[in-house]
């Protein structure tokens, strides 16, 4: 363990470490995913994912759970993240086949895994630049570190066409990614040695024109309770 480190950084060092690697290996090893050139963060795209109709009814089941979005310590008020969103049932049979389809791709045990959210972006709503792992000294960190620990691998799939904006952008590496349906956005929230990268920094940028949908599943490094 780096020990030049806040011991709140490392934690969970070790088991972002493997993670990272077991997946890397797994995804390089598949000739459907291709690695999004850069070398600063590990994220890779999964093209056609999900077909247009498991798009169209993950749609449609979205638009049944979605309101305003939560941020801890953030009021929705404050405009940080302005999109709806809503945990789709997990214990549907379609919700679940979609979920073990994620899983088997990276390799993950589904327990480590949290219930899908799904998110719908109007025109001028967005999610600001962001993490996806936790950070210290945060009113959330003991709360998150005792309910699955550290945040490891995102999944995130594109379920339509945007008419103009949405874009998913790595602001630090210069990264913009159009929304395409049924592409599939995977990354890994930390660096090779398993330290949280700070170069995963994203942003949900505003849809123009049309509408956004997408969900996204994050993995954590102990049992998801």
């Amino acid at each position: 363990m780096d020990t030049t480190r806040p011991k709140e950084i490392t934690r969970d060092q070790a088991a972002l470490r493997t993670a990272g690697r077991k997946v890397r290996e797994r995804l390089e090893a598949n000739p459907a995913a291709w690695r999004v050139p850069n070398d600063q963060a590990e994220i890779y795209a999964v093209g056609e994912f999900l077909s247009p109709e498991e798009c169209a009814r993950m749609v449609a089941m979205i638009d049944e759970v979605a309101k305003p979005s939560i941020v801890y310590d953030l009021d929705y008020a404050d405009g940080y993240r302005t999109s709806y969103s809503g945990d789709v049932d997990p214990h549907h049979p379609f919700i679940r086949k979609i979920g073990r389809r994620i899983d088997d791709l990276l390799g993950i045990a589904p327990e480590f895994g949290e219930t899908i959210q799904g998110q719908r972006y109007m025109p001028g709503q967005e999610f600001q630049p962001h993490h996806d792992w936790f950070h210290p000294g945060t009113s959330y960190w003991d709360i998150e570190m005792n309910r699955g620990g550290q945040r490891s691998f995102t999944a995130m799939a594109f379920l339509n066409d945007v008419e103009a904006g949405g874009t998913t952008d790595f602001v630090d590496i210069g990264l913009s990614i159009e929304p395409k349906p049924g592409v599939l956005l995977l990354w890994n929230n930390a660096d090779v040695d398993g330290i949280p990268n700070l170069k995963t920094f994203h942003a949900g940028r505003p849809v123009v024109r049309g509408a956004k949908y997408i969900i996204t599943k994050w993995y954590r490094t102990r049992k998801w309770n």
